[in-house]
């Protein structure tokens, strides 16, 4: 068993904070660099290039899903070249991923979803992700701060990859935010969604809201909050809006990712038609 430096983990999640990677993605990292290291067996400063190669290859043979390979292969090359800062360029192609298009519900499921949760906070929560494409970590940390109740608009702080981001906010909302703000008498400095004991919600208590709305009305799909982020932008997609504003409105980075929901929305609400119809 090789002898790690004693203060590696502390390297790359001090790296990890400072790049703004989530506390998901550092632990990820922990373990994939840790993994590896400890099939070389061999000491930290005499890996190479080829013991990348080999171990990569080495889970390839146990089938791994390719996106689990590419997580491994991007966490030895963070702690190579931006933990150890050596020049060791890891040329190895990803592993592809299949292309699997996101579930996403219609408007009408939309609505129903909507109208059989009974809770004013939890429909509002609801409404909320599927009305500004927010991530489920985005809605539990949105403070009220970050609102703009009288011109529509707001900033999702610290999103996915430490980036900030404008986001809309529909006219029908205003009035049941102003009302949670005056029910539970929030300041500036409060989260939006609070629970009985003043505390932000969690990821899971999100997820149980969204799966039991799905039961109550029907859906037989396996629905989980990050579908209401697609829904959205399929049906922005659907109302014509530009590809880069929808970009933009989900914080995307590359434009290929938003591309996706273009092969959701209905051909006949963006306007495709068929060459059929012109000969």
């Amino acid at each position: 068993m090789p002898t790690l430096p004693t203060d590696l983990d502390s390297k790359i999640t001090k790296e990890c904070k400072r790049r703004r990677l989530s506390p998901r993605t550092t632990k990820t990292y922990l373990y994939a660099i840790h993994k590896f290291l400890n099939w070389s067996k061999k000491e930290l400063r005499y890996v190479s290039k080829k013991d990348v190669r080999l171990f990569l290859e080495y889970l390839s043979e146990k089938n791994l899903a390719g996106n689990t390979m590419n997580t491994y292969h991007m966490a030895i090359r963070f702690l190579f070249e931006n933990v150890l800062e050596k020049r060791m360029w890891i040329d190895i192609k990803y592993s592809k991923i299949p292309r699997k298009l996101p579930e996403v519900l219609s408007k009408k499921e939309i609505k129903k979803l909507i109208d059989s949760i009974k809770n004013f906070k939890h429909q509002l929560m609801v409404c909320f992700m599927y009305s500004s494409g927010l991530r489920v970590s985005e809605l539990i940390n949105m403070k009220f701060k970050d609102l703009n109740l009288e011109k529509n608009f707001g900033f999702v702080r610290n999103g996915k990859g430490g980036k900030d981001r404008l986001i809309t906010l529909p006219n029908n909302l205003i009035p049941a935010l102003k009302k949670l703000i005056s029910n539970e008498n929030l300041s500036e400095d409060n989260y939006v969604f609070q629970s009985n004991r003043g505390k932000k919600y969690s990821v899971r208590t999100i997820q149980k809201i969204v799966d039991k709305s799905a039961k109550l009305c029907g859906i037989k799909r396996k629905i989980h909050p990050h579908t209401l982020r697609h829904s959205f932008a399929t049906h922005l997609v659907e109302n014509g809006y530009d590809i880069t504003n929808v970009q933009a409105l989900l914080g995307h980075k590359s434009p290929e990712t938003t591309l996706i929901y273009t092969h959701i929305a209905s051909p006949n609400l963006i306007n495709t038609k068929s060459p059929l119809e012109s000969l």
